[in-house]
């Protein structure tokens, strides 16, 4: 299966090197991320790897992804 990737860079490429700074210098976007990531690592793993899982279980991780990416891309335009 081709797993698409959703990497915060391949997301929002315009806001690479504002994603970088806020990693560096803000606590609360750094941590953000690293959820955003975890969960989006899990996510493709998941799906690439054709894992048992109920389609509730990887729509609810879905579901967490995209509040993740949406509070992060609200700190990425303030």
């Amino acid at each position: 299966m081709n797993v698409e990737h959703h990497d915060l860079a391949h997301e929002f490429p315009e806001h690479r090197e504002k994603i970088h700074s806020l990693k560096l210098g803000n606590a609360h976007f750094a941590k953000l991320f690293d959820a955003y990531h975890l969960v989006t690592k899990d996510v493709e793993r998941l799906e690439g790897e054709n894992v048992p899982v109920s389609d509730e279980v990887l729509e609810i991780q879905k579901k967490e992804r995209i509040q993740l990416k949406d509070q992060l891309y609200a700190i990425l335009i303030a």
